[in-house]
């Protein structure tokens, strides 16, 4: 008896949990930090006037990608240029707002960028718990339930230049996130349940001769078992490092050439692949394992073939997936680096392609859509047009797509 309690606890357990990843989008990159999702019957047909199940508009601009969790939708934006930042809450299977409330307000702003917006860093949730980021302008932690604050930082400083654009993840009881401005460039670990500071660690690049556009990067840190042990993995501009996650203690680092890069890293057998952004602009890839200083040693292969990118890629079947800004997709193969085939499936492209159920889908800023099967040949599925285009990445679960143009929340599919 006590067996069969056991076995029916793993497998409740096992269910339960893929159960959770098909019905949640918990930040940036999906549930798995990877952009691949396990929802299942995903709609591929759509337009403005078909198949959409509700839209809300959405008023000022933020380019934060909705999370979801419990039922609830929430993403950030910025009125009044910047001025006055913002959180929304909707029901997921309904559309209805629950929550929209003013986190901070400022008399002034810094510069900011056309492509980019003041409420650009995507949420992160947990269960009860939502925290929102809007760079150098505050952080937040709202209860889910009841809209109440917890707890704001207005202190954690830096100057953008052309607006924010990390997004926070967890980690256990801390809440972390990049730094990396003009003048100043570090990684920070707040207590989640507090707020309160518990590392800081810079960079410690030498930044002296660099131009002030070339000391600033956007990236989103991601976390990974690397010699047995957990790594923090921070790419930033001009290098990628590895920290221990509980003290910020630098481990390694592999330097390379490239700024204001904001495609999110990731990592497949053992190897670890970073868009280096702009300036040098290109995709390396990195063995992992060691200490130090692992550019000479660890840096397998480069290429610069039109590589530019804002979006993160995916890695599905054992071949790299990425778009560049101007809307052309490329097949890569991890191992070595060659381009397999390039195709256009946009015009300007800054969103982040996303994988479920053997599709690959991507979105352009003037709002089509492309869909296309993984695979050594290109296949078209079919496209898709929304207006207003989209900036923000779209989240999958069950049954449904939700979608953030520029100035609506969509939920396509059915229930």
């Amino acid at each position: 008896m006590k067996i069969l309690t056991i076995l029916f606890v793993l497998i409740y357990t096992s269910i339960s949990g893929f159960s959770q990843q098909s019905l949640s989008w918990p930040g940036y990159r999906g549930p798995s930090d990877n952009g691949h999702s396990l929802a299942k019957n995903i709609p591929i047909h759509w337009n403005d006037s078909t198949n959409i199940e509700w839209r809300n508009a959405i008023p000022g601009q933020g380019w934060s990608s909705p999370v979801i969790l419990d039922n609830q939708i929430w993403i950030t934006t910025a009125i009044e240029k910047g001025q006055s930042l913002w959180a929304y809450c909707f029901d997921l299977e309904s559309g209805k707002m629950l929550h929209n409330m003013e986190l901070f307000s400022q008399d002034s702003t810094q510069e900011s960028h056309p492509l980019n917006s003041f409420a650009s860093p995507t949420p992160a949730i947990e269960k009860n718990r939502v925290y929102v980021h809007f760079g150098a302008y505050g952080t937040a932690c709202i209860d889910t339930r009841s809209g109440k604050v917890l707890w704001e930082r207005k202190d954690i400083l830096c100057e953008h230049e052309v607006g924010p654009g990390s997004s926070p993840i967890l980690y256990h009881n801390l809440l972390i996130f990049n730094m990396d401005g003009t003048d100043v460039q570090y990684i920070i670990a707040l207590d989640k349940k507090t707020g309160k500071t518990i590392w800081k660690t810079y960079r410690g690049q030498d930044f002296s001769q660099k131009r002030i556009d070339e000391k600033k990067a956007f990236y989103t840190p991601i976390i990974s078992k690397i010699d047995g042990i957990e790594q923090l993995i921070s790419p930033g501009p001009h290098a990628v490092m590895g920290y221990h996650p509980l003290d910020g203690k630098q481990i390694w680092v592999a330097k390379y050439r490239g700024f204001s890069g904001s495609s999110g890293p990731i990592i497949y057998n053992n190897t670890l692949y970073v868009n280096t952004g702009f300036g040098f602009s290109s995709i390396i890839a990195i063995k992992l394992g060691g200490k130090g200083d692992l550019t000479e040693t660890n840096i397998l292969w480069e290429n610069r073939k039109s590589m530019q990118a804002r979006s993160s890629p995916l890695i599905v079947d054992d071949l790299y997936y990425m778009v560049n800004t101007g809307g052309q997709a490329k097949c890569i193969n991890p191992a070595t680096g060659e381009v397999l085939w390039t195709k256009r499936v946009g015009r300007h492209t800054s969103t982040s392609p996303v994988y479920a159920e053997g599709k690959i889908f991507t979105f352009d800023e003037e709002g089509l859509c492309t869909i296309f099967k993984p695979g050594k040949v290109f296949h078209k599925i079919t496209e898709n047009q929304l207006p207003d285009g989209c900036m923000a990445s779209p989240a999958l679960i069950d049954n449904a797509m939700i979608i953030r143009t520029k100035t609506h929340l969509y939920r396509v599919g059915g229930k």
